[in-house]
């Protein structure tokens, strides 16, 4: 029997999963943050305690392992592969690659080796794959870098949107009495007053707001839209740059926004931009722990060919639970 460790290393925990050559989950092991970025030495502690936690559960060591793909959040360019080769090199793996985490979401939401995803998390990113292996990420390095929203930046458009209103730079809006609640203040002016006087950061879960009043609220919908619009323009890029208007192949939607919240509201202007671009796509929600992407990959780096009973016990081992919930 052949084993394959896939490991998911994103910015608040990593996943490690070892899988026989049938797709059966035999271990696995979790700990907190893989991404360099945040913490090189944090990440390296993290992916070494999640991967001795998935072999001591599948009961096996380095050697039995034929393959182990790191699918890795922070693992978008070059300066960041100098850092993660050597530290992956430690583990002492017999075969092993690194790829970033976009990859690994792509790979757990499609069956083919073909597609597109978008990330739409704590950031948002978008990356594709072409039927003849050529990739493309766009997206990922922030807001000065050409992005749009994500849970943080979301975030900040409530806030701001909630300060226009009460200026009167915008009509006013339900998402004031949501984050005045959500965060505990009596009035618009006294949050205003505070944020600025202690320097506070905005917290990532305002984005919430946005689902809770959006049915009845223009000032939501209207931030949402630009979500969806922006997703949309960063995939149709990559689907022309990668030359797959004609293809047929999934476009997989992975992150809470996506995922989680109430998807009338952005994937309709995701599905305009990219039916538009690329009419035999179709979109998929995540409904795969990325890190079976990981593990899909690691077979197909070793040459394993992937049945399809091998999708359907990684659908039983490694389901999202609650996705769209």
């Amino acid at each position: 029997m052949n084993y394959y460790l896939g490991v998911d290393g994103g910015g608040s925990k990593t996943l490690a999963v070892v899988s026989d050559e049938q797709g059966q989950i035999v271990g696995r092991g979790m700990s907190g943050c893989g991404n360099h970025q945040v913490g090189a030495e944090l990440a390296r502690r993290s992916i070494r305690e999640a991967v001795a936690e998935a072999l001591s559960h599948a009961g096996l060591v380095r050697e039995q392992i034929e393959f182990a793909m790191f699918g890795l959040a922070g693992a978008d360019r070059e300066a960041d592969f100098r850092i993660l080769r050597p530290m992956m090199a430690e583990l002492d793996f017999p075969a092993h690659d690194i790829v970033c985490d976009t990859e690994i979401g792509l790979r757990a939401g499609t069956r083919q080796q073909d597609g597109v995803v978008i990330v739409c998390g704590s950031g948002t990113n978008c990356f594709g794959v072409n039927k003849h292996g050529e990739s493309l990420q766009c997206g990922g390095f922030g807001y000065n870098y050409g992005d749009f929203g994500g849970g943080s930046g979301l975030a900040i458009e409530v806030f701001r949107t909630v300060i226009r209103a009460w200026e009167g730079r915008e009509q006013p809006t339900l998402l004031t009495g949501v984050v005045l609640q959500t965060l505990g203040y009596s009035s618009v002016e006294h949050m205003f007053h505070d944020f600025l006087d202690h320097g506070k950061v905005i917290p990532r879960h305002l984005t919430k707001a946005l689902f809770q009043v959006a049915e009845h609220d223009e000032a939501a919908r209207r931030i949402l839209q630009r979500q969806g619009e922006e997703l949309g323009i960063a995939a149709a890029a990559v689907i022309h740059k990668l030359a797959m208007m004609q293809d047929s192949f999934d476009l997989v939607l992975v992150g809470s926004v996506l995922t989680r919240g109430d998807s009338r509201y952005i994937i309709p202007h995701i599905e305009k931009n990219v039916k538009t671009a690329a009419p035999g796509c179709s979109l998929r929600r995540l409904a795969l722990e990325p890190a079976a992407g990981a593990v899909l990959l690691a077979m197909e780096r070793a040459g394993h060919r992937v049945a399809e009973s091998v999708y359907e016990r990684l659908d039983d081992g490694l389901s999202v639970k609650e996705v769209g919930a």
